[in-house]
């Protein structure tokens, strides 16, 4: 199977769409005062910052490991896409539902300049529908069989799935501005324009939250996925190693593993036997692990009852 990847072009091709989406929003809002525009752009201008976020965490995590970090600083992606969540929480989710509440309240009209926010809403889905294409392709190979749904909660890199939950977000949340905005034009009624954000931050809360859930898992230590799980267990055994006792994996880092096994041998074996047959036994688990870069302990011990 494929590995993952740190979804550079994904992360760079959404920070691209981004960018130039928030400007155009925010050039719609000042002309129109449209609540659901001020959200889109703050939503926009948040996801801006999130890939820029994301693209941080990588390149510290290229940094070689140190006295202070002897496994490497693999986990900044984690701790990066974690970051993530909680500036599409407050900034994206809980900023919207503010702009909601305050519209809803003082509702105004669009009254000049009508045709902008439409064709601004119509250009951001072709821009966002790009952005979604370049993450679905990044993640065709590195998903396997699996659906995209059990990828996004199975993937041990944090990059590509969480750029294909915001695009998907972005997507979904553009179209309920544009609701809200044509459903204010066609009936004069701002209040429909204050629904239309509300909607935008409860769906940016949602994708927050399961994101924020996703990613704590990761920074406290996911085991190796069950299929490299299985190669692990698979290529230990051999020469004086009989069989394996019990086996703990740990990712310190999307591409990196730590393995720690305990092994049976025979009671005749020598030691050197032993010395010999663990350091085959570690050259078979890292070539069952193509993509991945594996530390690992292998302790002998006497099967017992």
């Amino acid at each position: 199977m494929a590995h993952d990847h740190s979804g550079g072009k994904a992360i760079i091709a959404a920070l691209a769409a981004n960018v130039g989406i928030a400007v155009t929003k925010a050039v719609a809002w000042l002309l129109t005062g449209s609540s659901s525009m001020l959200a889109e752009s703050v939503h926009s201008l948040a996801d801006s910052g999130n890939q820029a976020i994301l693209l941080l965490g990588g390149r510290r995590a290229k940094r070689q490991a140190d006295e202070q970090h002897q496994f490497g600083y693999g986990r900044s992606r984690y701790l990066a896409a974690f970051i993530v969540s909680i500036v599409l929480f407050t900034l994206g989710g809980l900023f919207a539902l503010y702009e909601a509440w305050e519209k809803f309240s003082h509702p105004h009209a669009i009254d000049s300049w009508l045709w902008v926010p439409v064709a601004v809403l119509v250009v951001s889905i072709g821009l966002e529908s790009f952005s979604l294409r370049t993450a679905l392709h990044e993640a065709h190979a590195a998903r396997g069989r699996r659906s995209l749904l059990g990828y996004i909660r199975d993937s041990r890199s944090p990059e590509v799935p969480l750029v294909l939950l915001e695009d998907i977000g972005a997507l979904v949340g553009l179209v309920l501005a544009l609701g809200g905005v044509s459903m204010t034009l066609l009936t004069g009624d701002g209040r429909w324009d204050a629904i239309g954000s509300a909607s935008i931050g409860l769906l940016l809360v949602v994708i927050a939250l399961f994101l924020a859930l996703e990613m704590s898992s990761l920074l406290l230590g996911e085991s190796a996925a069950p299929e490299h799980r299985d190669a692990i267990l698979a290529a230990i055994p051999g020469g004086a190693l009989d069989s394996v006792v019990y086996l703990r994996t740990i990712h310190t880092g999307p591409e990196t593993l730590l393995v720690a096994a305990k092994v049976a041998v025979p009671t005749e074996a020598t030691g050197m036997e032993i010395a010999e047959s663990i350091d085959a036994a570690e050259a078979r688990v890292r070539e069952a692990l193509p993509g991945l870069s594996a530390t690992i302990f292998l302790e002998p011990d006497i099967r017992r009852a």
